[in-house]
């Protein structure tokens, strides 16, 4: 009898374990490189560094390229999971922080802005992490330009995402008509909301509470 109440517990407990979520966090930040934003990229190594700092052992982060095809492994600029181990971790996010800073420095402007296609690569990355917290930044103007033939015409899964748009910069068109200003990001927080993602905006990237992941 006592054999059978410890096969009972122990079932228990693995039952009770088995439907823990997972409470690693998994962060996707996509860069648009297209025209003169490769200007703000360095304000971007800034929020990289911020995250570099507050992600810890286990969680994973990637940083990629918004370009004209961005539905790639290619545009992935650096991804890792953090190590549990301290000076491991350090060397990671030492590593990753310079592959961010080579290819800031090299880095050529996109013609087109693939931004829906660099959104799916997001998702597919932070799935395949079975991280229980995921988060996508995308660091651009939201204005998406595709090459010809290109098709995105599709919906997002986004149950259980946090997408957030950061420093989504003002173009010449929007200081002359700002609804058109107001109408893009109405049109990326609809895709986010109707695949049943939370949309965020952070314009102000000073505001570093306003980035914490929660």
């Amino acid at each position: 009898m006592k054999y059978l109440c410890t096969l009972l517990f122990a079932a228990s407990m693995l039952s009770c374990s088995s439907g823990t979520e997972n409470p690693y966090r998994g962060v996707y930040l996509l860069l648009d490189t297209s025209g003169t934003y490769t200007e703000e990229l360095v304000k971007a190594q800034q929020i990289i560094n911020y995250y570099l700092g507050t992600l810890s052992a286990g969680d994973s982060f990637a940083v990629a390229r918004i370009d004209s095809g961005s539905f790639s492994e290619k545009d992935i600029i650096a991804k890792v999971t953090f190590d549990g181990r301290p000076s491991q971790m350090n060397a990671q996010k030492r590593e990753f922080a310079k592959a961010v800073s080579d290819f800031v420095a090299s880095v050529n402007s996109a013609q087109y802005t693939d931004i829906s296609g660099g959104l799916l690569q997001a998702v597919e990355f932070l799935n395949e992490t079975e991280a229980g917290q995921k988060y996508v930044l995308i660091y651009s103007d939201l204005k998406e330009e595709l090459p010809e033939g290109y098709k995105r015409d599709f919906d997002y899964q986004l149950e259980g995402f946090n997408v957030f748009a950061l420093n989504v910069t003002k173009l010449r068109e929007d200081n002359i008509d700002p609804q058109v200003y107001m109408d893009r990001l109405e049109l990326w927080q609809t895709k986010v909301e109707t695949g049943g993602g939370e949309w965020h905006i952070v314009n102000d990237l000073d505001r570093t509470e306003a980035l914490a992941l929660q």
